[in-house]
């Protein structure tokens, strides 16, 4: 029965860690978004985020975003400057065109920095991706 399963590659749906100034603390802030780089929207999007390395983890953090349109992002969560030096994990879970897709997206240790931000497609900002 498990070989008749049909488990669709996810494509256009990335996890980007952006840079951005808060004007109220006078910081930048590194936010966590999810982009739909798609055309049609995904719905019914569940997030569950953890941070962890071989010492210590973070509190699993679950969202939930009811539709996310095509070509647009929401974001997810606001990442403290502790966290980015750990392993930070994203489980990205949605519905689109009838079908329900999952994909673990993965920020290496210490991969979240300044020196690593690159431009993010549908944001027109810069940060830092994974696909």
């Amino acid at each position: 029965m498990r070989k008749d399963i049909q488990i669709p590659e996810v494509k256009h749906v990335y996890v980007a860690v952006v840079q951005e100034y808060n004007a109220e603390f006078e910081w930048n802030d590194w936010n966590a978004y999810i982009i739909n780089d798609r055309t049609d929207a995904v719905e019914t999007v569940l997030v569950v985020s953890k941070g962890y390395d071989e010492n210590k983890k973070t509190s699993t953090m679950r969202h939930s975003f009811p539709r996310i349109e095509g070509k647009s992002f929401a974001k997810i969560e606001l990442m403290q400057e502790e966290v980015l030096a750990l392993n930070n994990e994203f489980q990205v879970t949605f519905f689109a065109g009838g079908m329900l897709y999952d994909k673990k997206f993965l920020f290496r240790k210490n991969t979240i920095n300044v020196q690593a931000l690159q431009n993010i497609p549908t944001m027109k900002l810069r940060g830092v991706l994974v696909k």
